[in-house]
């Protein structure tokens, strides 16, 4: 049985995705060590850690991609990596879809295995997202397998073997291609029922990177809604332990 989920609701007015990035942003407190996340949603959250860093907050952060590090240069956020530290105290990241038990798929951006890196690496994620990313079931949103380019046709025929439809990322009709020179494969399975198990099978595919599936990894998730309101979610007992006994 899943741990009971803490509801708040809070009455505020703006962008739904401005007003659940900027209401993450405040929950940074001085000193920490924050993961940078990557979207249309943690853009508006870097935007605000900037104005706070500005302000007198002290924070290092670790962008999860090329393009939030240049945002966070811009906002004069310091930065470190992982040759400076190993823990993420917080990291502030959006989602592609999130379902009831706090699963989520990432990974439209492309820049799913440094997010998932730097989520693993936190000890506390805060995903932030408008009403739409929240789903009874993942799986609408087709699934991102990051993958080696060599060989990635075989990858290709080996996640299908799994249910899935796997198109090749094609942007300005050129292959995409990640921020680890990778290529990304988006793989339509459709509802998903086991996030966990597919995660699993999907890793142990010899070419794939990562997948877009984080399980066990998100510990409050800050939604934006249309109407105004912003919700605020807990899943209780959600510690350090329990997120990486797989």
């Amino acid at each position: 049985m899943e741990d009971p989920v803490t509801v708040r609701n809070h009455r505020v007015s703006g962008n739904p995705k401005r007003i659940a990035g900027e209401r993450a942003a405040e929950l940074v407190d001085d000193g920490m060590i924050v993961g940078l996340g990557t979207g249309s949603t943690a853009f508006y959250a870097i935007q605000r850690l900037g104005e706070r860093v500005r302000e007198g907050l002290r924070i290092r952060g670790v962008p999860t991609s090329e393009q939030s590090r240049i945002q966070a240069e811009r906002e004069r956020i310091p930065l470190v990596d992982f040759a400076e530290t190993t823990r993420i105290d917080l990291t502030i990241d959006g989602a592609d879809e999130i379902d009831p038990a706090f699963n989520l798929i990432k990974g439209g951006g492309g820049a799913l295995f440094r997010e998932k890196l730097v989520a693993t690496a936190s000890l506390r994620e805060i995903i932030v997202a408008d009403e739409s990313k929240l789903k009874d079931r993942l799986g609408a949103f087709p699934l991102p397998v990051e993958v080696v380019p060599f060989g990635w046709q075989f990858v290709q025929s080996k996640l299908e073997a799994l249910g899935c439809r796997a198109a090749l990322r094609v942007r300005e009709n050129r292959t995409f291609s990640t921020d680890n020179g990778n290529h990304i494969l988006d793989c339509a399975f459709g509802p998903i029922e086991a996030p966990e198990d597919l995660e699993r099978r999907i890793a142990a595919i010899c070419g794939v990177v990562e997948s877009g599936l984080f399980v066990g990894l998100a510990h409050r998730i800050v939604i934006g809604n249309a109407d105004g309101t912003l919700e605020e979610r807990d899943r209780p007992q959600c510690g350090v332990d329990a997120r990486r006994k797989t």
